[in-house]
C-alpha cells in the first residue's frame, strides 16, 4: 500500500504531520435533505431505490481512496472541507471498503502527508462527471456480480 497514493476529503484545517482518526461526523447544513436524513438516523434514496450518502459503516475508522475526485467530493460534502494525500499512520489493519464502486479502505488513522486542496467546492460541471464515473462504476461493478457462479446449494 506504501506505493499508492492515498487521498482523503473532510475536516478542514490539518496540515502535514497531523493524524486524521475516525469519528468526524460531518456538519449538518440548515436545508439540507441529506443532513436532515443522516441527523434522523437515515437516508435518501435515488429513483432506482439504491441510498443516497448513507451513514459510513465503520465511522469509527478512516477512509482512503487512490481516486482524487471520489476524495475532493468528500471534502465538499463536509461544506468547505479540505482535501488531503494520507498515509496509515500504521500499516497495519487496513481493510478494503466495500461501500461504493470506487476503489478506498478504511484504517484506524492516516497521517496528512500533504494539504492538495482548502475549502473543496464543486462546480455542476465536476458533479455531473463524478455522477457519470460512479453510474459507470456501479454498472461495472453490477455486471461484474451477474458474471459470478451462483454458490452451490
Amino acid at each position: 500500500m506504501s506505493d499508492l497514493r492515498l487521498w482523503h476529503g473532510g475536516v478542514p484545517g490539518l496540515r502535514p504531520g497531523d493524524v486524521l482518526t475516525g469519528g468526524n461526523e460531518r456538519r449538518l447544513h440548515d436545508g439540507c435533505p441529506y443532513c436532515q436524513a443522516r441527523a434522523a438516523g437515515g437516508f435518501l434514496t435515488g429513483p432506482d431505490g439504491s441510498a443516497i450518502d448513507a451513514p459510513s459503516a465503520h465511522p469509527d475508522r478512516v477512509y482512503v481512496t487512490t481516486d482524487r475526485e471520489y476524495a475532493r467530493f468528500y471534502a465538499s460534502l463536509w461544506g468547505r472541507g479540505d482535501l488531503y494525500r494520507v498515509e496509515p499512520a500504521s500499516p497495519g489493519d487496513i481493510e478494503p471498503s466495500p461501500e461504493d464502486h470506487f476503489l478506498s479502505w478504511t484504517m484506524p488513522a492516516a497521517r496528512v502527508v500533504a494539504v492538495y486542496a482548502r475549502a473543496v467546492t464543486l462546480t455542476n460541471s465536476q458533479r455531473r462527471t463524478l455522477l457519470r464515473r460512479w453510474q459507470l462504476a456501479d454498472a461495472a461493478a453490477l455486471s461484474a456480480d451477474e458474471r459470478e457462479p451462483a454458490p452451490p446449494r
